[in-house]
């Protein structure tokens, strides 16, 4: 069976099939070149974020010395800078991860690495917050809604930090080597809104009324394009029992030519 839905290739070719049980995931140049310029792009987001935190403690200490409200756009204005900032380098962060993602050898680089976002989310707001919080000089109105503003923003650029679907070589080997050993090629298929990646492009998952284009390519650029990490239940029975079918006549057959070898003597 086949689909009469467009398909579209997302990366490069797929290389041949290794050795299964040899396999393990290696990024391509290409793609180790994109992730280090996400990361670098990251990094000054980030450090346009610290920069922007320190000009709004600046602006915020300048008005309470001035016996003014701190409450005012220059502070708040920051303070929506910082996130911005917080949040676009969070966003590359977390897509650098997916082109070149890292070893889960070392547990606490694996993590520091794939949550850094959430850690440069308190860098870029908890100082400030502290500042509004603990400065005697500043009413409780002003605190609480400095406060709140700053903790919203921190939240926020928390969320859009985290990682909920950490990348790891480890992970994108395991995955590459199962669906290589269902169907015996790194060949996966998907849609645009779609959470999970099919062995066939013909399953009734992506092959509805409402899919227009279905996209194809290896499991590392699933998660590269998508961050698709669930094989198709559906997909995966089919392919198993397609296997079983072919094993199970080789097997047979294997049994049987020595008994007829035998009966010809």
């Amino acid at each position: 069976m086949s689909t009469d839905k467009k398909i579209t290739r997302v990366g490069g070719d797929e290389k041949p099939k290794s050795s299964n049980s040899d396999y393990t995931f290696v990024p391509t140049e290409e793609n180790k070149g994109k992730a280090t310029q996400f990361r670098m792009f990251a990094g000054l987001l980030w450090l346009g974020a610290i920069v922007a935190q320190v000009f709004a403690i600046r602006m915020f200490l300048s008005a309470v010395n001035a016996e003014e409200s701190p409450v005012n756009a220059w502070v708040i204005g920051l303070i929506v800078l910082d996130l911005v900032l917080v949040f676009a380098g969070s966003i590359l962060w977390k897509k650098s991860n997916r082109l070149d993602p890292p070893s889960e050898k070392n547990k606490f680089l694996f993590y520091v690495q794939n949550q850094l976002g959430v850690i440069m989310a308190f860098v870029a707001f908890l100082p400030l917050i502290i500042f509004i919080l603990t400065n005697k000089k500043v009413d409780g109105k002003s605190k609480a809604i400095l406060g709140s503003i700053a903790g919203v923003a921190l939240l926020i650029a928390g969320i859009g930090g985290f990682e909920s679907n950490m990348a790891s070589v480890e992970k994108y080997t395991e995955e590459t080597r199962q669906v290589e050993d269902l169907t015996g090629s790194n060949l996966v298929y998907w849609t645009k809104f779609g959470k999970s990646y099919h062995l066939y492009n013909d399953c009734g998952y992506i092959n509805g009324k409402k899919t227009n284009e279905i996209f194809e390519g290896t499991v590392a650029t699933a998660y590269e394009s998508k961050n698709i990490t669930d094989l198709c239940d559906r997909c995966e029975n089919r392919a198993q029992k397609q296997k079983d079918e072919i094993v199970q006549p080789v097997t047979d057959g294997t049994i049987a030519d020595p008994l007829v070898s035998d009966s010809l003597q």
